[in-house]
């Protein structure tokens, strides 16, 4: 996904009032970091056509590719800030970063699409140990006005990079080939980790480590893994077969294991039972949910469609993703700054309304013309994303008690990914189509995307009614 998230555990638990001896390095590997999660997912929804092609991948496997980095990301996201509290962040965070380089090298390397799956989830864990604790790290080494500022520096560099992206793995995809999108990663992992272990200060220890929440993390990673690989299966041109049914009742069984751990877990837990009876948190994630899945759709079917049907080269359909993420890292500081006047919920709505109509604009993106067919809708819906991110983040974190601030920050983070990972999953059989069919296909997936953005903004219409003071728990 080219939309950044930026509720995030580690912003929220970061101590107030940290310092840092060198505050511009621990900002540039944050930079770095982050950098690395944002450009390596929009980069290979660019280059899924090579891949198929040179792999000889189908639809479903390709939906796997994407799937694979998202899944242990969504599921271990909040796990690692809880690593990175009980081992230290910059010991995660560079652990993080070389397993991260080990993956994009499998990944350059993969003779089959098993081997590139299974390096694309080694570099989604990955990727839950960096962001966390790099984002924390952050928090910790500024205090008052320069974290503002510091924070507003990385989303718009993260912007910057991720529109970048996609331009220079198209370009990579067309004069190297697809491997060469993975080793970019290489000099920004080893460059991060350099300047980490001589920025950072290694974390004491200390007496009594925070316990971590390990059955928690294990049924999350089994309930997302089996509604993932259900609804694939059952999405994708087999249909409906036994073997999808059961995985996505086992899918169920495991998220009602674990609430029930987290019940008993009570304050420990990674993930407090008392954020799911706040109706403020319920419509946030709500929103997040649909409206990060349909943005998350949008984004891999359109330069999956300007590619194969209407014959661009992987540079110009990267190009043409190209006014997202500048749009959205423009404007989310000017709504962030309105929604601290005007309250949140109304540019939530609009948000949600604006990306549906820049999707539903998308319908006319197979005729072709980049400034009449594809502009005005990739425009519109990054407005509409634009309108909502920076306002999310402020109501999900006055929604809740300074007690609950980290784990309503890190759920919303996880259920951002975890749209991604469930629109990825519902569009099989629109990969699977061809030549008419997919543009058929295409067009019905688009209209569901855009329905999903009007229900994300009906959910915070009717549910999403903040208190005086703001917060519901």
């Amino acid at each position: 996904m080219s939309a950044r998230t930026f509720c995030d555990r580690g912003l929220a638990l970061a101590r107030a009032g940290g310092r840092s001896a060198h505050p511009r390095l621990i900002l540039a590997v944050t930079i770095l970091a982050s950098t690395l999660d944002y450009i390596d997912g929009s980069v290979v929804n660019v280059g899924l056509p090579a891949v198929g092609r040179d792999l000889h991948g189908d639809a479903a496997q390709l939906q796997w590719v994407v799937n694979a980095f998202l899944l242990p990301l969504s599921a271990l996201l909040l796990f690692g800030g809880a690593l990175g509290d009980r081992f230290g962040r910059r010991r995660l965070l560079t652990a993080g970063l070389g397993l991260f380089a080990a993956g994009s090298v499998a990944c350059a390397l993969a003779p089959s699409l098993s081997w590139l799956i299974a390096a694309r989830a080694i570099q989604g864990l990955a990727a839950a140990m960096i962001l966390p604790s790099s984002l924390a790290i952050l928090g910790d080494s500024f205090q008052g006005a320069a974290r503002s500022r510091a924070v507003g520096i990385w989303a718009a560099t993260g912007s910057v990079g991720g529109a970048l992206g996609p331009v220079l793995g198209g370009w990579l995809i067309d004069q190297v080939g697809w491997r060469a999108i993975f080793l970019i990663n290489l000099p920004l992992a080893v460059g991060a980790i350099a300047i980490a272990l001589y920025a950072i200060p290694a974390a004491p220890r200390t007496a009594s480590p925070a316990r971590l929440d390990l059955a928690g993390a294990a049924l999350a990673t089994a309930t997302i893994a089996g509604l993932t690989w259900g609804l694939t299966e059952g999405a994708g041109p087999g249909g409906w077969t036994a073997p999808a049914i059961a995985a996505i009742v086992a899918g169920c069984l495991f998220a009602a294991a674990f609430l029930w751990v987290e019940r008993r877990q009570g304050e420990r837990a990674m993930t407090p039972l008392a954020l799911f009876g706040s109706r403020p948190i319920v419509a946030l994630n709500l929103l997040t949910l649909l409206l990060y899945g349909a943005v998350a759709a949008f984004m891999l079917l359109l330069p999956y469609l300007l590619i194969t049907v209407v014959g661009y080269s992987a540079t110009a359909a990267g190009a043409a993703l190209l006014p997202f993420p500048l749009i959205v890292g423009g404007l989310s500081p000017v709504f962030g700054d309105l929604a601290g006047r005007i309250g949140a919920r109304p540019l939530l709505i609009t948000g949600g309304l604006l990306v549906a109509s820049g999707l539903l604009l998308g319908l006319r993106a197979s005729g072709g013309a980049y400034a009449a067919d594809v502009l005005p809708a990739v425009a519109v819906a990054a407005a509409g994303m634009g309108c909502a991110a920076a306002p999310l983040t402020s109501a999900v974190l006055s929604s809740v008690g300074p007690d609950h601030t980290g784990a309503a920050s890190g759920l919303n983070s996880a259920v951002a990914q975890l749209g991604g990972v469930i629109a990825v999953a519902l569009i099989g059989g629109v990969l699977a189509a061809k030549g008419g069919a997919f543009v058929d296909a295409f067009r019905i997936a688009i209209v569901a995307s855009a329905g999903a953005c009007v229900a994300a903004a009906a959910a915070i219409a009717v549910l999403f009614r903040p208190t005086s003071t703001g917060r519901a728990m």
